[in-house]
Parts: C-alpha cells; sequence; structure tokens
C-alpha cells in the first residue's frame, strides 16, 4: 500500500489504452531510450496541452527488483506494390538504366519479397504486339527511304530479278509497286543487301545498255519526219494566200477606224437585232436516220446534209427542196462542208474515208488513209486543201486537186474530233476528247497555242471573222471565247444544260456566236459581251450541228429527230442581208 501511495503516477494497463495515440509514441518513445539514474530534484517535464502531461517516475526503492522493460515490437512492414506500366495509344515504356534491362524478363519471383514481379498473360500479349508494331514501323521507315522503280516494267524486272512473282492475281501498278518495296526493305532489314545490290546493278547495267542504243538510233535517224516536197510547195502557197488575206483584213479594219461614216456600233446592233427576231421559217424531214452534219454553199442557195444512214441530200434554198442524194459510203456519214470558192463539197464518214462532190451529185475524189474513223471536215479558206480528223488521233491535210495526203499531224493524246481554218488561211484549231484545243501554224507545221480549261472533251471549235478570238465548246457544257492576242480565256459561257456539239461563229463580221447543244435548243450570243441574245427551240431530240449563212439570214440545225430546221428574221428587213465583202 505504501508502494501504490508513494507512486501515484504509476497507471494500470486500462488507463494506458485510454491515452491517444501521442500518448502511445511517447511512453514507446521513453521505454525504448535506455534508463538512466533519475535526478530526484530534476523538475517534472513541461508537455504541450495537447496530449497528457507523463509524470516523472519516482526512484523504486532497493526493495523490489527493477521491472523488466520490454521494448515494442516493431511494426511489419510492407513491400511495396509493384505493378506492370501501363501502356496506352501505343507507347512503350523504356528504362532509364541498365539495371532496368536486367531486371526485365518474362519471369518474376512471387510478390511479398522486395524481388521481382510476375506479368500477366495479358501484359505479355500487350508486350508482344507493341514490339510487332514497332517492327512493322521500322520496316514502314526503312520501306519509304529506298529508291523504288516507278515504271510498271522496271517494278516487273526488278521482282523478277529479286526471284519474287512479278504479279499476282488482280494485282494493280501501285500494289505492284508498294509489294516491291516491302521486300527491298525485308532483305535490307535482313542484311541481304549482297543480293539487292546486285540486282540493281543488273538493272542500271541494262537501262546504261537501252541509253546507248538510244543514242545510236538518235544519231542515226534524225528526230523529225522530214516532209515531203508538195508540203514544201503547199506551205509556201499558203503563207503567200496568208499575208494577201491578212493585209485585206488590216487594210479593212483600218478603214473602219478612220472613216466617219462607218459606226461599227450600229452594225452591231442591226446585226444583234436581226438575230433576236429569228423564228422558226421550215422544218423538214432530212433522213429515216439521225442528222448528223449541215452546211450552206457560199451563196446560200443550197443546203447539204448528211445522217447516220451514210447518204448526203443536198437542198435547195429557202424552200428546203431536195435536189440530190449522194450515194457512196458504206457506214454512217459524220459531217458535211461546202467548198469556200467551188460549187463542191465533202463529206466525211466512219468508213476512214472522206469524199468529194460536186453540186450534181458526182463522185469527185476519194481521201484514203485515216487509220479510224472520221469525225469532222473542214475546207481551208483558199479551198484548195482539205482538213479532216479522226479517232486515230490524228487530223490531217488533203490536197483537194490529186488527192494526196500533205500532211498527218500528231498532237493530241486522245481523238481528235473538231477542226477549223482561220479566216487568212495561215492557222488551224483543232480539238478532241483529251480536253484541249490546239492552234498550229500551217506554214511552219509547229504547234504555236495550247489552250487549256475545258475539264471535259471539246468537241467544237471555230474562229471569229475579226482575227483573234476563238470558241470551243465540249462536253462540260460550257462556251469558252479564247484571246488570241492574249492566250487566255476571255469569257465563260455557262451556255447549255448539256454537251455542245458545235459552235459558229457568223462568217462575215462575227458580230454573233451560235451554239448547239444536246439539250435539244440552239442559242445565239452577242459577240460583243457574249449576253445571250435567243434561244432556237423547236427540236425533239439532240442538237448534232449547225451553219450560218453568209450574209446571217439563215441558221440551219440539224437534230436526231431526223428533221431540218431553217430559222429566218420575220421582220420586213430580212430581205436586206449585210453585205458581203
Amino acid at each position: 500500500m505504501e508502494v501504490d501511495e508513494e507512486n501515484p503516477g504509476s497507471t494500470s494497463p486500462t488507463e494506458a489504452s485510454d491515452l491517444g495515440p501521442d500518448s502511445q509514441t511517447l511512453v514507446s518513445s521513453v521505454h525504448a531510450t535506455p534508463l538512466q539514474p533519475i535526478q530526484p530534484i530534476v523538475p517534472p517535464v513541461v508537455v504541450p496541452p495537447i496530449a497528457p502531461i507523463v509524470p516523472p517516475i519516482a526512484p523504486i526503492p532497493s526493495i523490489l527488483p527493477p521491472p523488466v522493460i520490454r521494448p515494442l515490437a516493431p511494426l511489419p512492414v510492407r513491400p511495396p506494390v509493384l505493378r506492370p506500366p501501363i501502356l496506352q495509344n501505343g507507347e512503350v515504356r523504356e528504362s532509364d538504366s541498365d539495371s532496368d534491362n536486367e531486371d526485365s524478363g518474362p519471369t518474376r519471383t512471387a510478390p511479398g519479397t522486395t524481388g521481382e514481379y510476375e506479368i500477366s498473360e495479358e501484359s505479355r500479349l500487350v508486350r508482344e504486339r507493341q514490339e510487332k508494331a514497332i517492327q512493322e514501323l521500322m520496316m514502314k521507315r526503312r520501306a519509304k527511304a529506298l529508291a523504288v522503280p516507278t515504271n510498271d516494267m522496271a517494278v516487273r524486272t526488278r521482282l523478277r530479278k529479286l526471284g519474287e512473282p512479278m504479279t499476282l492475281f488482280g494485282e494493280r501498278e501501285m500494289e505492284r509497286r508498294e509489294r516491291l518495296r516491302m521486300i527491298m526493305a525485308k532483305l535490307d532489314a535482313e542484311g541481304q543487301l549482297e543480293k539487292l545490290m546486285k540486282a540493281h546493278e543488273e538493272e542500271e547495267a541494262a537501262a546504261t545498255a537501252a541509253k546507248a542504243d538510244v543514242e545510236e538510233e538518235i544519231i542515226q535517224y534524225p528526230f523529225y519526219t522530214e516532209g515531203t516536197k508538195t508540203l514544201k510547195d503547199a506551205r509556201v502557197d499558203i503563207a503567200r494566200y496568208s499575208l494577201v488575206q491578212a493585209a485585206l483584213r488590216i487594210r479593212r479594219e483600218q478603214r473602219k477606224r478612220d472613216d466617219p461614216d462607218e459606226d461599227t456600233d450600229a452594225e452591231l446592233d442591226w446585226a444583234l437585232g436581226q438575230a433576236a427576231n429569228l423564228v422558226l421559217d421550215c422544218s423538214e424531214i432530212g433522213d429515216d436516220r439521225p442528222l448528223s452534219g449541215c452546211s450552206f454553199s457560199r451563196d446560200g442557195e443550197k443546203l447539204a446534209t448528211c445522217s447516220l444512214s451514210g447518204v448526203a441530200k443536198l437542198w435547195k434554198m429557202p424552200n428546203v427542196e431536195k435536189e440530190f442524194t449522194l450515194n457512196g459510203h458504206t457506214e454512217r456519214a459524220t459531217d458535211v462542208a461546202f467548198s469556200p470558192v467551188h460549187d463542191h463539197l465533202a463529206t466525211a464518214s466512219a468508213d476512214r474515208t472522206a469524199r468529194l462532190w460536186d453540186t450534181r451529185g458526182s463522185l469527185l475524189r476519194t481521201f484514203e488513209g485515216h487509220l479510224d474513223r472520221l469525225a469532222r471536215i473542214s475546207f481551208h479558206p483558199s479551198g484548195k486543201y482539205l482538213g479532216t480528223t479522226s479517232f486515230d488521233k490524228t487530223w490531217r491535210l488533203w490536197d483537194v486537186e490529186n488527192g494526196e495526203e500533205l500532211l498527218l499531224q500528231e498532237g493530241h493524246s486522245r481523238s481528235v474530233y473538231g477542226l477549223d481554218f482561220h479566216r487568212d488561211g495561215s492557222l488551224a484549231a483543232s480539238c478532241g476528247l483529251d480536253a484541249l484545243a490546239r492552234v498550229w501554224d500551217l506554214r511552219t507545221g509547229r504547234s504555236i497555242l495550247a489552250l487549256e480549261g475545258h475539264v471535259k472533251p471539246v468537241l467544237g471549235i471555230s474562229f471569229s471573222p475579226n482575227g483573234y478570238h476563238l470558241a470551243t465548246g465540249g462536253e462540260d457544257n460550257t462556251c469558252r471565247v479564247w484571246d488570241l492576242r492574249k492566250r487566255k480565256t476571255l469569257y465563260t459561257i455557262p451556255a447549255h444544260s448539256n454537251l455542245i456539239s458545235e459552235v459558229k461563229f457568223e462568217p462575215q463580221e462575227g458580230y454573233f456566236l451560235v451554239t448547239a447543244s444536246y439539250d435539244m435548243t440552239a442559242k445565239i450570243w452577242s459577240a460583243r459581251d457574249f449576253k445571250p441574245v435567243k434561244t432556237l427551240a423547236g427540236h425533239e431530240s439532240k442538237v448534232t450541228s449547225l451553219d450560218v449563212t453568209g450574209d446571217g439570214r439563215y441558221i440551219a440545225t440539224v437534230s436526231h429527230d431526223r428533221k431540218i430546221k431553217l430559222w429566218s428574221s420575220s421582220s420586213k428587213e430580212k430581205e436586206q442581208g449585210m453585205d458581203v465583202d
């Protein structure tokens, strides 16, 4: 009892358990430190009011043995939990040191120890997929860096030299080239550069030999086709004719400019007024099959038409009365044209021939030489030469007198369809299914201008009498007017709702432009600003061709509805046509 009274600071286990965590920490720290002799004189330790104050331990009498202080057992240390890295979006975790690489591996020790860990099957599969993706990416990078030939024959040759099949079933050119690229990349990755370099050296040797052969051929043969003497004489004759005609045209323009009595605007307004008053004057069935072409004679007294039956017919104007039937072609007739000088007309056909006729229906000459069906036909302004276009990608110039082929002109990448000659006779313009129009100098034989702008095949082309405007129409439903002086498009007319089959300028002064279309209409456009003047509607099917008389009084259109329609002015002035120079 005396001992308990002397030690009031000792606490029971129950009381000790009521102490907070801070008290336990303090007590454990007191017991953990080695006991030293306690001086009774030392004042009590002041503890902050947060935790209860532990009174100093009173000296224990020597009667009782000193209590054995047992140290508290340390808390078990929880091993760190090692988790495999989370891979997202193809990222791969790379170790920062060599020790990480040494520790990495598919086999790990059991968790709970301080060593390695086991990788789950899912993690292993993810890692394998990532490694495979990295290999494929590196392979593609290596393949992109390789030089692969672009020519399909060179690709096939290299595949054969590498021991691979030249082509697979259903494989296209780009797929074949990509397969060669991957094969070359694989050989490079496997270190088989010797095989690759050997194949490359053989290919270079073959290319060098081919180049040497080409050089020998160039040395032996000229790079151009030498023309005949008749072609040279024709070029000289065309040059002389064009110089005279150009001088007359320039003199006429100067007279209009300097003469105060000449009022060009008034003449243009009168011509446009006549065109705006055009009405349907006559309609006649032209053939049993659809009509494909029409042309007026130089005096406007006769009209020639042709049809898909291969027959051409002559009609008397202005009542459209049939005079003669021209039989001779074995296939469908594609176009007809009157000579600007003589009373002759020419027809083109799908039987690869063109034929020259007189106005009495007699066959004068046959022009043979094209390798495919003919499209359009046109006379040179001098009347001595005839131009034909064909689906063999060429147009040809013929001598009307003897039927000799003077010029075979290439230059279009696809079929040539339309052809027209400049009023002076110095230039020719061709258009084709390659969406391109070309202007040729007949005096030198050079292509002096390539007109790019249409996005679909060009079917109609026409020079303006003013000498510097050129009109084209095609399957893109637009008519383009080109300025030859500026070498660019002057106007783009969204003319029709279907393809344009033919374009023609008024032949005397070019005061208006007429377009025919598969939308069953023909339209007249002012040459001043190329605004619409008149729409000629009346056909029941596609309008295939048209022509305008020299004085501008009549316009004829033919169509797939087998009808010829003649349009004339209904005003009292229709008998007072423009004076023909």
